[in-house]
């Protein structure tokens, strides 16, 4: 607050029309429930809460030449709720690609970015066996569409009991895997990029009891906890890589590739492990297994190809932890502007996002170029081969990005795609600021972003991916969210209060299984007030920002006694406001106002302590904020 300045609580009704109801804005009732033992009021997992696990044994073998993937799994299911189950729920989301799938039916006839029209797949279960003391009893199972559900012969008991399933099956690999997975031709092979690729658990939780929506394409995955351990079978000229951590380097790699990984790993500057002639002068003798271990994920990836160039550095942890950034990529797309700095921005984008927020969990991060746009897995991203620049440097950071969002902090995306999305792209925005002192950062227009935002058919945050209307989703699931947060840490909360909270958020939830609910309540503490205000009208509803500058009057018509400032939310959503005021002396002060002044109406009136006449009235003078109507940001003398 300046000196000098104080508040004057004088409400007046505006002349004109405003949308405005402050009783709405400010509703005392917000959260549809109370905390309880299971997830707290303070936006913690409580003391009882659970939730269940699925550790995964797979071996699986790639079919060069007729494109298909063969594999078995077991899968050791632990429940920990309180409840007996008598069936479970499983995931098979390479039937989103059988012909008479509920994707393939819902996909309009001109496609769409998740569409695969004219590809025949999904899975070909061989066999479904439950496992008890060493024996192997024939499980009676029902497939129904991209889930498959399984009757047990007993129930699976409450509070830790466990269950093994073995599930024996094979699929082909689609060209164009709904933008998540899929295969492209290069001149020295072809790139498989390898992902929904094993029956997954579906979540079992105390919020809907088995999550079993379909899996259609835009809405994501909701997932368990547990440890991998996976094995790939390829021809020995195949590079693999996978999420976690390769077990048998000295079966698969040469003496002098194990030695230049070696190197890598005490190394900032990128190190070549496989170069493009070392990639041209090899040739298949027989097959290879690649064995890999991940602990503590909710899912995991590989890619693999003849045509991977394989480079690698440090990198830097807090508390002097290390991990492995890594890269793979054809030699098309080995560009000084391209691929060759993958490695640079991989190891850029983590030694950010574990000093700001939670340390990388991984051994190993990889960055893979091939057919897919941007998907990303633990440990392992997929990113456009034909991605470069700048480009190149906001894929790769966004894609892992996501290991705190959902790999860490495991939201359900089926649902709420902006719990992963949406903070994604919010830290997205705070990465670019500090990569190589900003080489990328373009700083955000939010004026011009929020004319997306508050179109006549535009739906609300909540709004789950498969009903967002076509077209909307990157608004509803990235750009609106990511603003949202922005807003919340730059003009109500402040940079330090905000990444405190958000800090607490991520530390609290990590690998567990947060509700939109569970994030408002970890976040509002960090206020001292509920910031219900601002969750009912950005995230619950569609609520316009309009603040106008409408008045100025001087006491006793004198402009020696300063001025009297009038001015209005005339849009449902309250913010704080910025007034600038400018006198026709040259001399420039600044207000900042708090929510609070909106409490009793849309008109506020202050006192400002100026000595001569006022040049001009602007509010959101540095238009932080998404204002709708900028016609009534700035009065002047001439224009009121």
């Amino acid at each position: 607050m300046m000196n000098g300045l104080f508040l004057i609580s004088l409400f007046t009704f505006s002349q004109d029309t405003v949308n405005y109801d402050q009783h709405e804005a400010f509703a005392p009732i917000f959260y549809p429930a109370f905390g309880d033992e299971v997830r707290t009021a303070g936006g913690t997992p409580g003391p009882q809460y659970w939730q269940n696990e699925a550790d995964y044994s797979i071996q699986a073998n790639l079919d060069d030449e007729n494109q298909k993937i063969s594999g078995i799994v077991t899968i050791t299911y632990r429940n920990n709720s309180p409840e007996q189950l008598p069936f479970v729920w499983l995931q098979l989301d390479q039937n989103i690609y059988k012909p008479d799938s509920r994707a393939q039916a819902t996909t309009p006839v001109a496609g769409g970015r998740y569409a695969n029209l004219g590809f025949d797949g999904g899975y070909n279960i061989r066999s479904v066996t439950i496992l008890n003391d060493g024996r192997e009893e024939k499980a009676r199972y029902s497939v129904s569409d991209t889930r498959m559900q399984i009757f047990l012969p007993a129930p699976v008991k409450a509070h830790g009991d466990s269950l093994k399933i073995r599930i024996e099956y094979n699929f082909g690999i689609p060209e164009r895997g709904s933008d998540r997975m899929g295969r492209m031709n290069t001149e020295n092979g072809w790139v498989y990029e390898i992902a929904q690729w094993y029956p997954r658990m579906c979540v079992y939780d105390n919020v809907q009891g088995w999550n079993t929506l379909p899996y259609l394409g835009a809405g994501e995955f909701y997932l368990e906890y547990g440890n991998y351990d996976f094995s790939i079978t390829a021809p020995s000229n195949i590079l693999v890589v996978g999420s976690g951590e390769l077990l048998n380097p000295g079966e698969v790699l040469n003496r002098d590739e194990r030695k230049r990984l070696e190197t890598a790993r005490s190394s900032d500057k990128t190190v070549i492990i496989r170069s493009e002639k070392e990639v041209m002068a090899r040739h298949a003798k027989g097959k290879l297994t690649w064995h890999f271990q991940c602990r503590r994920a909710r899912d995991v990836a590989w890619a693999a190809s003849a045509a991977f160039i394989w480079d690698a550095a440090r990198i830097n942890l807090p508390d002097g932890k290390k991990s492995l950034a890594m890269s793979v990529y054809p030699a098309e797309y080995a560009t000084d502007s391209g691929w060759k700095r993958s490695t640079e921005f991989v190891k850029g984008a983590i030694e950010h996002y574990s000093e700001k927020w939670l340390p990388f969990p991984y051994p190993n991060a990889v960055n893979v170029a091939g057919p897919v746009g941007g998907m990303e897995y633990p440990g392992i991203v997929f990113c456009s081969a034909y991605s470069q620049k700048k480009d190149l440097w906001g894929v790769t950071s966004h894609e892992f990005g996501h290991t705190w969002f959902p790999m860490i902090v495991g939201s359900n995306e089926r649902k709420y795609a902006w719990m992963d999305e949406g903070f994604n792209t919010f830290i997205n925005g705070v990465a670019d600021k500090y990569f190589n002192h900003g080489e990328f950062y373009e700083p955000p227009h939010n004026r011009r972003r929020a004319i997306r935002f508050f179109q006549p058919n535009s739906e609300s945050i909540m709004t789950i991916p498969e009903v967002t209307a076509p077209g909307y989703l990157a608004v509803n699931a990235y750009d609106k969210p990511a603003m949202g947060l922005e807003l919340l840490r730059e003009q109500v909360l402040g940079e330090e209060k905000f990444d405190s909270a958000f800090r607490y958020y991520i530390r609290s939830w990590a690998y567990k299984h947060p509700t939109p609910w569970d994030f408002f309540h970890a976040m509002d503490p960090s206020r001292g007030a509920p910031l219900a205000w601002f969750w009912r009208g950005w995230f619950l509803n569609n609520w316009k920002v309009d603040q106008a500058v409408m008045d100025v009057s001087y006491p006793e018509s004198n402009p020696v006694n300063g001025s009297i400032i009038t001015i209005e939310n005339r849009e449902q959503l309250p913010m704080p406001a910025t007034v600038e005021i400018k006198e026709i002396s040259g001399k420039t002060g600044r207000v900042k106002l708090p929510v609070e002044i909106w409490q009793r109406g849309p008109v506020w009136r202050f006192f400002y302590p100026s000595t001569r006449k006022l040049l001009s009235v602007t509010i959101d003078p540095d238009k932080d904020l998404p204002d709708s109507d900028e016609s009534n940001n700035v009065w002047t003398p001439n224009n009121r």
